[in-house]
């Protein structure tokens, strides 16, 4: 049900299955331990891994505001970056949008949305990866996507995630998304992770980057600052917005 609705709450799924709130909390963390959920206040929400990931669609549906504070944050840290990759996802084509537009810059992306979004910008040079496209996400992946990565020097790349862990780093379900993510990062002189506090803790199945290979985490206000300095004692700086 966490799967299908993209949320659960306690007391509807009491009421829905004919059980007591006490039972569903404990099945709720048994579902945690197995990493299959994470808990909220009074419900939880699945957690994406090898059998399971949200599509492009239901992105754009959840969080947005915070997603929209994060994507403005992230393009304040351009910088004099005239190269840059964006990747897929739907804070990451926030970022694309809020890119000024009165300078020339190069984007490399493997998103179809994005690469229409910049397309029409007259200072803008937009590079679409080749590859298989994903059908949930609308993005480029395989040994396409990858080999053109690796013949260029990308100033500044924005990288997001289904998951980051001091433990286990940043990971995502599908092995080719974590192959062209892991090439972005080779190929980038600067890192920057854009995403919003419900992935910290979260583990998917690969692992494409350490923590320590970012820059900057730039993230939601609802992170807690203890946990956001935790983070930050991996290298990167952590931005709340």
């Amino acid at each position: 049900m966490a799967r299908r609705l993209g949320s659960v709450e306690v007391v509807a799924l009491a009421e829905k299955l004919s059980v007591a709130k006490e039972t569903v909390r404990r099945d709720l963390r048994v579902l945690e331990d197995h990493g299959l959920v994470r808990r909220t206040h009074g419900g939880a929400y699945p957690v994406e891994s090898a059998g399971f990931e949200t599509t492009l669609a239901v992105r754009t549906t959840r969080h947005v505001p915070e997603k929209r504070r994060i994507a403005a944050a992230a393009v304040d840290l351009l910088g004099d970056a005239e190269t840059l990759f964006v990747d897929e996802g739907f804070t990451p084509q926030l970022i694309a949008e809020g890119l000024p537009r009165d300078r020339p810059l190069t984007v490399v992306t493997t998103s179809l949305a994005t690469a229409g979004i910049l397309a029409k910008a007259d200072n803008f040079t937009v590079l679409l990866l080749g590859g298989r496209v994903r059908g949930g996400t609308l993005a480029t992946v395989d040994h396409w996507a990858t080999r053109m990565l690796s013949g260029f020097v990308i100033d500044l790349a924005y990288v997001g995630a289904n998951g980051i862990s001091r433990d286990h780093g940043l990971t995502t379900p599908d092995p080719a998304v974590g192959e062209v993510k892991a090439a972005a990062v080779r190929a980038a002189r600067r890192r920057i992770f854009a995403g919003t506090h419900t992935k910290f803790g979260a583990v998917s199945f690969c692992r494409f980057a350490e923590v320590s290979d970012f820059e900057t985490i730039v993230t939601g206000n609802a992170l807690p600052f203890a946990e956001a300095h935790r983070y930050s004692l991996r290298g990167p700086h952590v931005i709340r917005v």
